[in-house]
């Protein structure tokens, strides 16, 4: 999968399918997209190749007080990916808007849905959660194992 920012600099490729992907509707998400809600596919960082450019990793804040750093085009300053200090800088957060085909990743999991805006309306069957949830109730054993081993840096 293959993904770009704006302006083009910054191109990438995805060269694993996510871990899983989020549909988040906290209040933190909505303030930095702009929008209702922050689509992120979770992925190790090793298989988030740049092909094109160079992103500016930004300090940003986050809800938790701990930051985190976003992956942004220094020219257009597009939003491409996020490292949360929770999962640290070997799991990617890609922005799936900034994918060439985004309808090939949809969310596996709506999260914070308690703050949603009360205009969106999830899907009949949507997976969903009031706030955060327990991966190992969501996740694959693979996905899990994944994840584990690329936060152990493996």
């Amino acid at each position: 999968m293959d993904g770009r920012c704006v302006c083009g600099e910054v191109r990438y490729r995805l060269k694993a399918e996510p871990i899983v992907t989020h549909c988040c509707h906290c209040r933190w998400c909505q303030r930095e997209t702009g929008t209702a809600f922050a689509l992120n596919a979770v992925v190790e960082t090793a298989n988030v190749e740049v092909l094109a450019g160079e992103p500016d990793l930004v300090q940003t804040p986050s809800a938790s007080g701990k930051g985190q750093k976003i992956a942004r085009c220094p020219t257009c300053r597009i939003a491409l990916w996020s490292h949360y200090p929770g999962a640290g800088p070997n799991i990617s957060f890609v922005r799936v808007g900034t994918l060439e085909a985004p309808d090939d990743v949809p969310p596996d999991i709506h999260i914070y849905t308690s703050s949603k805006q009360p205009w969106v309306t999830l899907p009949e069957g949507a997976r969903s959660a009031p706030e955060f949830y327990d991966p190992k109730t969501v996740w694959s054993a693979e996905a899990l194992a994944r994840y584990r081993a690329a936060v152990k840096g493996g």
